[in-house]
């Protein structure tokens, strides 16, 4: 049953479900002997067994003697205080729904993500691996310490084995090899022996406290390798319950370690006390055999954490009351020493340390087999995938084990003490970020039924571990954290895509729903405007060109992709947008254009470009441009045609065993309209939809030739003769007067500062930052030089002031208006009339009638195709260099809707031939002077 199952299918029908033929295989036996575990041996026996162990035996003396009481204390406060508030974290995930195996990396992983649940689970997988080679150490130890044969001192009689670096890394790699052996048998020895397990540390740690108040005074033999030299003091006392020997083991005496050679400080005495608090998540881990982890999770672990606390606590004040210091100094194993019954300690040791070894090597192998089932590292971790006929992951097992066995050359348990403790310091401040971003993320299906946590104990506990690892070793933490951060960017870049929820999501949203409100657009103003774009795309194949160049024009603003998909919801079964946004965002991608992507469904395209001209957007962030392609009798190009576009989990353009070989790169998007086919959109409700944007308040831009136009090659072009100021490239041309309007003469007005503002966004991106702005002056010829030179002077001092770089071109055009005002009945126009229209223009206002509607000069319906081919001449012929894109006004659509297929001839034999060409119709004010 997948993770997408809803709640209520999975309770109905998930006792009734088959289990499949490989479930039923591999996991019969586990489900009768292992689903019904408890909160005792389910949760609070792993977890004791896994605290019980090197530092309870071995270390308890070796802090005390080195931090003193006060110190050992405040070191033990410290670390349960972290581990504290991260068992409230895991608490509060394991009771979040429903867990599946795999402990802490399962909790991670589909909290925040396969980024970071992949990189956090290499990081714990690594933190078993050294943790199960620090236990194996610690036996080593012990072992030497009782059976190992002295370098200076005459051996005892059970002292028979040989001492030294190599010897003692052949024992390691002997014990662990036996470890090995269990755990490629399978789990279920080491689940039988912890019974019989649990009560030998129960009876160890009974007698240890025992025997503090009935044993007495003795003087104990050191072992010889604590002496730095043949002279040093070879005896330590143990004098009972005395108050000058509690006075004299209060405050910390930091001295040499005898085993490692290095001087001990406040931060390596707590890295090898922290071991001791490293096994709380061992109950976790068992969540795929507990009868019920949600139960059995928070409870169990705060018994076991609270129980080791209080015994540390316990034995470190009986220790520094009844030991004299140079004894916890100098031997690790004095509780044996002093015991009635020194054997019994030492069973103690090696059965608590070789099941916590080998519980860190299953722990490790489990990761790493969850880690390869996921396929977050690909093919790297293919072969952990492989299992025996009875479900154990043998390859996990042997790999876990190498690795171990490297870190074992170490040689000595202080030596990784800290790297181990830096490891699980990690994972521990990623649960408590997994619970923190589970917290912040507000997202109503985290409703934890363990609710003793806040955001603070969460973000205290992410603190607190921070702090620790760099103040155990500065320099392994940050190793750590640079390793951690580049698995991260690993999966996050090559990893698949899960269906497990990503938290980033819901932060994401948590945030932008916040800024949006925020948002408010009754404070928008001139000085922050910037283009919000909706792109209509009538089939995504034809247009990929046009995309890519607008995602340069919309610069830091907003673009929107919108489609009207044609059909009434009445006569469909169901809503047929949802499964075709998914080949849209794919689309997005693979152009790498940042847009949104917003369908509707309508009778025609004109209602559904009404509908998102009014539905886009939030607040502040709407749409006030829309950009149409032209309409024309083009035939489409399929841009997409050969290229493979990837979705989650389809391929977007697999090629498909289709009879016609259009839809053969088509199963999302449908294939490019032949010639001889329809539009969908007749030519009347094209302007149409122009009209209605302009009423609505949005500017317009109409796109034409952009499928003749390359982006690559324009900006490559840019590139090569880039070192040449004067002939820099590529060339953007700005003809910022009404074409159309033969009698205009001035250039001031909103279309015309619109028109420069698009071009100045367009240059100041990035990848336009080499092109060049040249603005086309129209003049009249039988004007003086000095008073071209005025008008060109003025405009230079606008776009100045606009700080506008542009370089301006005078063009004369005399003989070109002259064949408007010959066929009208005069060579010139008449300057009376020319004024009166100057003056209309600068008076918008009076343009609007009682009724809403604005009258319009009527110079269009008298233009004839003699002029409109003559302006486009004469655009063509100030065209070298030739330009990447050219942009024109575009004149307003006229009330007559009659004149609708008149005004959109007009527009098209204007812009014929003259390549990938802008006509902008502006009608909001988009930049000002002033600061």
């Amino acid at each position: 049953m997948s993770e997408k199952t809803p709640l209520l299918h999975y309770r109905l029908t998930s006792s009734d479900s088959p289990p499949t033929k490989v479930e039923s295989t591999h996991s019969g036996s586990k489900d009768k002997t292992f689903q019904k575990l408890g909160v005792v041996f389910g949760v609070v026996v792993p977890t004791l067994l896994s605290m019980f162990s090197v530092v309870v035996f071995l270390r308890i003396g070796f802090v005390v003697g080195q931090a003193g009481l006060y110190q050992s204390v405040a070191m033990f406060l410290v670390a349960y205080f972290i581990i504290t508030l991260t068992v409230l974290s895991i608490c509060a995930i394991s009771t979040n729904g429903a867990l599946d195996a795999g402990g802490a990396y399962y909790m991670i992983s589909r909290a925040l993500g396969p980024e970071f649940g992949g990189s956090i689970g290499i990081m714990f997988f690594f933190a078993n691996v050294c943790g199960s080679a620090l236990y194996v150490l610690g036996l080593v130890e012990a072992i030497m310490s009782t059976f190992g044969i002295p370098e200076v001192a005459v051996a005892g009689p059970h002292q028979v084995l040989p001492s030294g670096y190599w010897w003692s890394l052949l024992y390691g790699t002997a014990l662990l090899f036996l470890c090995f052996i269990v755990c490629l048998v399978g789990t279920h020895i080491y689940a039988k022996a912890i019974f019989i397990i649990v009560i030998i540390v129960a009876a160890v740690l009974a007698t240890i406290f025992i025997n503090f108040f009935i044993a007495r005074p003795i003087v104990v033999v050191l072992p010889n390798s604590s002496g730095l030299n043949s002279t040093s003091v070879s005896t330590a006392n143990y004098t009972g319950f005395q108050l000058n020997t509690l006075e004299g083991n209060l405050m910390p005496n930091y001295t040499v370690d005898y085993s490692t050679g290095a001087t001990m400080t406040f931060t390596t005495v707590f890295a090898v006390l922290f071991n001791g608090c490293t096994g709380i998540m061992a109950g976790s881990n068992m969540s795929g055999d507990l009868k019920n982890p949600s139960y059995s999770i928070p409870r169990g672990t705060l018994a076991a954490v609270l129980t080791t606390f209080i015994t540390y606590n316990l034995l470190c004040l009986l220790a520094a009351w009844s030991c004299d210091r140079h004894l916890l100094q100098k031997d690790y194993s004095f509780l044996g020493d002093i015991n009635v019954w020194p054997p019994l300690v030492t069973i103690g040791i090696y059965s608590s340390t070789m099941s916590a070894a080998m519980s860190n090597l299953i722990g490790a192998s489990r990761i790493l087999y969850a880690m390869s089932k996921d396929g977050l590292f690909g093919g790297v971790l293919a072969l952990a995938r492989r299992t025996s006929l009875s479900g154990n992951p043998w390859v996990s097992v042997l790999a876990s084990w190498l690795l171990v066995q490297v870190v074992l050359f170490a040689g000595k348990l202080n030596t990784i003490a800290s790297i181990v403790t830096i490891f699980f310091l990690l994972v521990y401040a990623a649960v408590n970020l997994a619970c923190l971003a589970l917290e912040w993320a507000s997202a109503p299906n985290f409703r934890p039924s363990f609710r003793c946590f806040t955001w603070h104990t969460c973000a205290l506990g992410i603190l607190g571990c921070l702090v620790m690892m760099f103040l155990i070793n500065a320099i392994h933490a940050f190793a750590c954290i640079a390793f951690m951060l580049l698995l991260w960017m690993l999966i996050h870049y090559l990893g698949p895509i899960s269906n497990w929820g990503y938290i980033s999501q819901a932060l994401i949203f948590h945030q932008v729903r916040k800024y949006l409100l925020m948002l408010d657009a009754r404070k928008d103003h001139v000085k922050f405007w910037r283009p919000q774009l909706l792109l209509m795309v009538a089939n995504p194949r034809s247009c990929t060109n046009l995309m890519t160049f607008i995602n340069d024009l919309k610069k830091s603003g907003l673009l929107v992709l919108g489609h009207v998909k044609l059909g009434l919801l009445d006569e469909l079964p169901s809503d047929p947008l949802p499964s075709c946004y998914d080949s849209w965002l794919s689309l997005v991608d693979h152009l790498n254009i940042k847009a949104f992507v917003n369908l509707t469904l309508s009778d025609s395209v004109r209602h559904g470009a009404q509908s998102l001209l009014f539905i886009t957007g939030f607040g502040g962030m709407r749409p006030n441009t829309l950009v149409l392609g032209f309409y024309d009798d083009c035939t489409p190009q399929d841009e997409l045609q050969g290229k493979i576009v990837l979705s989650a989990g389809h391929d977007l353009d697999a090629a498909s065993p289709t009879a016609d070989p259009r839809e053969q790169w088509s199963p999302f998007f449908p294939y490019v309209r032949c010639a001889e086919e329809l539009k969908d959109l007749p030519d009347h409700e094209y302007v149409s939809v122009i009209a209605d944007a302009v009423k609505m308040g949005k500017n317009v831009t109409l796109a034409r030739y952009f499928n003749q136009f390359n982006r690559v090659e324009v900006l490559e072009s840019g590139k090569k003769i880039g070192g040449y100021r004067d002939l820099t490239g590529p060339f953007v041309d700005v003809w910022p007067l009404n074409l159309l309007q033969p009698d205009s003469r001035g250039y001031v007005d909103t279309c015309s500062l619109f028109l420069l503002q698009l071009a100045c966004v367009l240059k100041e991106s990035r990848a336009w930052s080499q092109a060049r702005l040249r603005l086309f002056l129209c003049v009249e010829s039988e004007r003086s030089p000095k008073e071209k030179e005025e008008q060109a002077k003025k405009l230079r001092v606008m776009l100045k002031e606009l700080r506008i770089t542009a370089q301006v071109q005078m063009v004369e055009w005399d003989q070109v208006v002259a064949l408007h005002w010959q066929r009208q009945g005069g060579a010139r126009w008449n300057l009376v009339e020319s004024a009166q229209n100057v003056e209309r223009r600068e008076r918008p206002d009076e343009e609007w009638q009682d009724d809403g509607f604005q009258t319009f000069p009527n110079n269009d319906a008298l233009l004839t195709d003699e002029y409109i081919c003559a302006v486009n001449d004469l655009i063509r012929r100030h065209a070298g260099p030739q330009p990447a894109v050219r942009f024109l006004y575009l004149p307003r659509p006229p009330a007559d809707t009659s004149r609708y297929r008149a005004y959109l001839h007009q527009v098209d034999v204007l812009s014929r031939d003259l390549g990938p060409t802008l006509l902008i119709h502006g009608v909001t004010p988009v930049v000002t002077t002033v600061l």
